[in-house]
Order: structure tokens, then C-alpha cells, then sequence
């Protein structure tokens, strides 16, 4: 393979591991004000339940920032590259001033849904870059790419191990410096072009299976329909978004639950060092699934990656609450849990992109991250009160999002016979 088309090469392979960075830097903004629960309650003066709702307002912003590009369509309109510059410096900016100010719940939460919605320009956009330039090898790098994600939302529980005696403004200010780091390697590689326009044609992933409707010309009516109509009438999009969807009802929310999931499995957790710290290395194991299902999807294509993370995530989901209570045993299957939950992510992503128009790459992914979050939002905050009320076993909410996710990506799994159409072959 030519090196200007694979990321192995010196030039795109600096580019892809810039882009992976900087996602990571950019989506530091997410979860910041988790690393500084304890401060920032104080500072606010909220609830537990006023908190939670102020750490789903940076999810609902990011829903909303997601609808409105796709809507716009936005994502396809401009280079990814500076959506993502403007974005990062946007939501640093929106992360750092409300520190400055009075104390405020509702400014805050203001705050923080214009930071969601920053991050709509900051996490797709990402993916699209890593698609632009990774072409053959976009499942790998995506996985990378997630990888970092999943790295981001375990720091929260990594700062409050190592960095209690800090005070809780210098975690949002460190995280909005980080974003504004992202946003200069995005610049420093903006210059140097991607492997290929957005507008051309995206290669074939080699190991992937053939796709049936590819021999198959779209309609002029559909060619030239509204994007979201262009998108969703293709069957192996749909199946892929769908898939994530299921996915999502259970990532998120898994990851809300693990301090609590942690604390039930210890019956003595000890210091609070010691369960934030339990908890990172259970969330952070996620890097290790995104990491090896990226080299295995080389060879097995990604369908088959997204499937087996998929359902082995909702094994664990279905075995988890009938396990004996030893604390060691439960430790182990959530890090297992863990690794497996967030998998399946950057395959359904590189599956997405794979069968969306060339053209309406930023788009597709946007849309999938829009209905995926918004379903992450409702199992969030149905769990986080069926937990209180009924104990581990309420992780069973969490099954029919893999089953159902399962049902959804069946055709991405069955390979149509070609018809023949020499008698002799």
C-alpha cells in the first residue's frame, strides 16, 4: 500500500497521533467538573441531585450541538479541522469564565450546555479527521481515537486519587488550558492537507465484508434528497447507527454506576483514594478493548469486532448481579465489563462513515452521536435512581441495549452471495 494512503506513513501517521491527542485534550472539557465534585458542591451549594443534573447539561448541550449540525449541515460545510480549532477555544473559554464569576447554579448549567454544545465541533470532527486521513485504516485509528475518550472520562477518578489537596477551579482551568492545546496541534497539522478531499470517493476497507448496495446506483431522488434522508435510506447505515444506539444505553450509564458498583463489591472500600482509584483502573481498561479491537478488526472487519464487544458486554451486564459476593471476583469482572462496554465504539463509527455518502461524512457521524447520547441521557438518570432504590441488580436496565443494539446491526453480520453471472465460474 502507497504510503500517502495509509497512516503508517510518517507525515499522516504525525497527523493521526496529533488528532488523537488533541481529542483527548479537547474532550477534557467533558468531564471536568466531575474531578471537582466535592469543591464545586461546596462552592454551588447543590444537592447531589442538582449536581447530577449539572453534569447532564454537558450532555444535553452536546446533543443539541449535534442536532443543530446536522441539521445545518455544518460538519460538511467547513474543514473539520477548524470547526474543531473553533470549538476547543469556544469551550475553554466557556469553561473557564463562569469560575471567575459569583456562585451560580443556574449560570453554570448554562455554562456547561454551551460547553456540550462546543463539543459537538470537537468529538466528531475528530472521528472525521482520523476517517479523512486513515482511509483503510480508519477502524484502527478510531479505536485509538476512542481510546483517549475512554482515557478522559477515567481522569476524573485518576484526579481525585492523586489530586485531592488541589483546588477544585485549577481541575476546570487545567482542562480548558488542555482544550486550548488541542486546538494548536489541530492548527500545527491543518496545513498539511488530509490523504484525501472529503468530497472523493472513500476507499473500500479491504477487510471489511463487500457491501450489497454498492453495486446497486442510488436513485437521483435519493442522491439528491435532504442529507438525513440521503443517509438513512441506506440500510447498512442505518444498521450501524442503530447498533451504537444500543451501545450507548448501556456505556454511559455503566460508567455513571462504577463508584457505586465498586463501593457494593468492596464491602470495606477504605480510603477514598482507594475506591477513585478501583474505579479509574475499571473505566480506564476500556483503552485496552478500543486498542485490541482495532488491531483485530484488520482481520476480522469491524462488524464482527462491534458484535462480539457488543454481546459480551451484555453477558457480563446479564451475569454481573448472580456472581458470588467476593470482592476480588466482582473487581475483576467490572475491569472485564469495563473493557469490553466501550469496544464496540470506534468499529460502529468506522462502520457509520463506511456507508455514509462521501460527502455527508461529518453529517452521519453527528447524527449518530446525537441519537446515541440521547438515549444515554434517559438509562443515566433511569439507573441512577433504580440503583438507590434496588441495588446492584438494577444493571439489568442496561440488557436490552446490547440485545436490542444486537438486532439492529444483524445486517452489517450476513454476507450476500454475489449472483454469478459467468455459467463456467
Amino acid at each position: 500500500m502507497a504510503v500517502g494512503k495509509s497512516w503508517a506513513g510518517r507525515g499522516t501517521g504525525a497527523a493521526v497521533l496529533a488528532i488523537v491527542v488533541a481529542q483527548w485534550f479537547g474532550t477534557s472539557l467533558w468531564f471536568s467538573p466531575s474531578g471537582a465534585v466535592d469543591g464545586l458542591s461546596a462552592w454551588l451549594g447543590s444537592t447531589p441531585a442538582q449536581f447530577g443534573w449539572l453534569i447532564a447539561a454537558t450532555q444535553i448541550g452536546f446533543i443539541a450541538g449535534t442536532l443543530l449540525s446536522a441539521a445545518t449541515g455544518i460538519a460538511d460545510r467547513f474543514p473539520p479541522e477548524r470547526i474543531f480549532i473553533v470549538s476547543s477555544l469556544v469551550g475553554a473559554a466557556l469553561n473557564f469564565v463562569w469560575t471567575l464569576g459569583p456562585s451560580d447554579l443556574v449560570l453554570v448549567w448554562i455554562s456547561r450546555f454551551a460547553v456540550g454544545m462546543s463539543l459537538a465541533g470537537i468529538y466528531p470532527m475528530g472521528m472525521k479527521m482520523i476517517v479523512k486521513r486513515a482511509q483503510a485504516k480508519s477502524a484502527q485509528a478510531l479505536a485509538w481515537l476512542v481510546a483517549m475518550l475512554t482515557l478522559g472520562t477515567a481522569m476524573p477518578q485518576f484526579l481525585s486519587a492523586v489530586g485531592a489537596a488541589l483546588p477544585w477551579q485549577s481541575i476546570m482551568w487545567g482542562s480548558s488550558a488542555l482544550a486550548v492545546l488541542g486546538a494548536g496541534l489541530i492548527a500545527a497539522i491543518s496545513h498539511r492537507g488530509t490523504a484525501t478531499s472529503g468530497r472523493e470517493k472513500k476507499p473500500a476497507d479491504a477487510t471489511a465484508p463487500p457491501r450489497p448496495e454498492s453495486t446497486r446506483p442510488a436513485s437521483p431522488a435519493v442522491a439528491e434528497g435532504p442529507a438525513l434522508r440521503r443517509l438513512f435510506s441506506d440500510r447498512m447505515f442505518r444498521a450501524a447507527v442503530f447498533g451504537y444506539v444500543g451501545h450507548m444505553w448501556e456505556l454511559y450509564a455503566f460508567w455513571a454506576v462504577v463508584p457505586t458498583l465498586v463501593i457494593a463489591a468492596l464491602s470495606h472500600p477504605g480510603s477514598p483514594t482507594a475506591l477513585a482509584t478501583t474505579s479509574f483502573l475499571v473505566i480506564a481498561s476500556g483503552v485496552l478493548g478500543c486498542v485490541a479491537g482495532g488491531i483485530i478488526s484488520r482481520r476480522t472487519g469491524s462488524a464482527k469486532v462491534a458484535a462480539t464487544a457488543l454481546a459480551g458486554s451484555g453477558l457480563m451486564c446479564l451475569i454481573y448481579p448472580l456472581l458470588p459476593e467476593v470482592g476480588p471476583l466482582l473487581i475483576a469482572a467490572l475491569a472485564l465489563w469495563g473493557l469490553l462496554v466501550i469496544a464496540d465504539s470506534p468499529q460502529f463509527s468506522e462502520l457509520a462513515a463506511r456507508h455514509a455518502p462521501a460527502e455527508l461524512t461529518g453529517t452521519g457521524l453527528t447524527v449518530m452521536n446525537s441519537l446515541g447520547f440521547a438515549v444515554s441521557v434517559i438509562s443515566i438518570v433511569i439507573l441512577q435512581n433504580l440503583i438507590a432504590t434496588i441495588g446492584v441488580s438494577a444493571v439489568w436496565l442496561l440488557l436490552p441495549g446490547p440485545v436490542l443494539g444486537l438486532i439492529a446491526m444483524r445486517p452489517l453480520l450476513i454476507r450476500r452471495r454475489a449472483p454469478k453471472t459467468d455459467p463456467d465460474e
